[in-house]
């Protein structure tokens, strides 16, 4: 099984058959396309690491969203703009997000609040 592979059959016997379960209009839904690639993940705490890499001169990262990219890039962007350009955050200090809290014992983890 290569992990870039779409299992059509996990869909089709058990996925879809819950969905249409539980609201019957899924029934009517068909599978027009899908696409399988791999995922970011931050098992630290499923948030990005967003700023300078402490260790190595001139490396900025932003990656490890876990699912929040399409959500959080338009700030993630502009942060890494005013990192480049101003030397550091101007409008939003993502600081909290940056790859320091991997470097202390026990790593800091950015706890998310009204999650339901």
């Amino acid at each position: 099984f290569d992990s870039q592979d779409v299992d059509h059959n996990l869909y089709e016997d058990i996925i879809w058959p819950t969905l249409a379960a539980r609201v019957p209009a899924f029934e009517e839904i068909k599978l027009k396309a899908s696409w399988a690639g791999l995922y970011e993940y931050s098992t630290l705490d499923q948030n990005a690491f967003i700023g300078r890499m402490p260790s190595v001169a001139n490396l900025l990262i932003c990656n490890g969203f876990s699912g929040h990219g399409l959500q959080q890039s338009p700030a993630a962007g502009r942060a890494m703009a005013e990192l480049i350009c101003d030397g550091g955050y101007t409008t939003l200090d993502l600081s909290i997000f940056g790859v320091e809290r991997l470097l202390t014992n026990p790593p800091t983890r950015v706890l998310e609040r009204n999650i339901v």
